[in-house]
């Protein structure tokens, strides 16, 4: 498994901890995909009250121009525009009660809403 990063020219690439890649991996293969092919798109869309917000799904495979980073066996795709906003931030996993999920440290945003569920750049 890679743990090394790669980094596109749209900027700085995202970073994957080891939990993130363990439970994302877990969920793609129960979802019946090739990890070796498919990989966890991270983007962003307007919405929310600070006006952006992140979205994470499984894609079968890249788009051409998608920034790809692989890291402990997972493959990360963000596509141009995004890139622009995630570029350098980390995307961790927590487990629990509360605010269980997979959650984007960010050093590109200036303000969150209160929930911490969009922001600002």
């Amino acid at each position: 498994m890679s743990t090394e990063s790669a980094e596109s020219d749209a900027g700085t690439a995202v970073t994957v901890t080891r939990e993130a890649a363990a439970e994302a991996l877990d969920l793609i293969e129960s979802e019946g995909l090739d990890t070796d092919v498919a990989g966890l798109r991270l983007f962003v869309q307007q919405g929310g009250c600070a006006g952006l917000s992140y979205g994470m799904r499984f894609d079968t495979e890249p788009e051409s121009d998608d920034a790809i980073v692989e890291q402990h066996g997972l493959r990360v795709f963000v596509d141009p525009a995004s890139q622009n906003y995630v570029g350098g931030s980390t995307l961790r996993y927590e487990g629990g009660l509360q605010g269980a999920g997979f959650h984007v440290e960010n050093p590109n945003v200036v303000s969150e809403c209160g929930c911490g569920e969009s922001f600002r750049t």
